[in-house]
């Protein structure tokens, strides 16, 4: 009787883990908005985004959205640091890029990051969320110049989904349609990237 009553509790109490790798460049704001999810989702006070340094190594949330655990990793993004992401792709369900939309200077610099990660075989029929961050600044990039950036690479997307969203993560703006669209396309894409099931 014990065993049926805790397999059955297991059953019920299981819950699915999906892993969404947040890369980009350093100063693009990935620490700032992984600070709004939490706040958003779980309830953490907000952190003062000026006060935010930047993540050396990796900054963990996890959150859920309807009974599912999402854990974000935000991976630091400083260049000496970049070597680091290879060994956390096997682990992602999803790819949440953030672009800094005020640093025209590093658009390039970010489209050659994005492209590198394109290619990587390991990361490949993940769905990937672009997100031109830091919208709430009056001198950010608009969201169509970023999506031509984007589109430049469309040889390199394969059979993937790929979207485009802007977002101020220091405002909130544009994150919950984020993760919406991240979430929707995690489940669809199940089948050939199952979850982490924790008992």
């Amino acid at each position: 009787m014990y065993t049926l009553v805790s397999g059955a509790y297991k059953y019920l109490t299981r819950q699915d883990e999906y892993t969404i790798l947040m890369l980009g460049l350093d100063g693009s704001g990935k620490t700032t908005l992984l600070e709004r999810i939490k706040h958003m989702y779980i309830g953490l006070p907000l952190m003062d985004a000026d006060k935010i340094k930047p993540t050396v190594g990796v900054n963990i949330g996890k959150v859920h959205v309807k009974r599912t655990l999402l854990k974000f990793m935000d991976l630091g993004g400083a260049r000496e640091l970049q070597g680091i992401w290879e060994s956390y792709y096997g682990d992602g369900h999803a790819l949440l890029f953030v672009i800094d939309s005020v640093d025209e200077e590093r658009l390039g610099e970010a489209k050659q990051t994005l492209l590198r990660l394109m290619k990587d075989r390991e990361l490949e029929g993940i769905p990937m969320l672009v997100l031109a961050n830091k919208q709430d600044t009056q001198d950010a990039g608009s969201l169509v110049h970023v999506k031509e950036v984007v589109n430049t690479l469309a040889d390199c997307m394969d059979a993937r989904d790929v979207r485009v969203m802007d977002a101020s993560g220091k405002e909130g703006h544009g994150v919950k349609a984020a993760i919406d669209w991240l979430y929707s396309r995690i489940i669809e894409n199940r089948q050939r990237k199952p979850p982490v099931t924790n008992i």
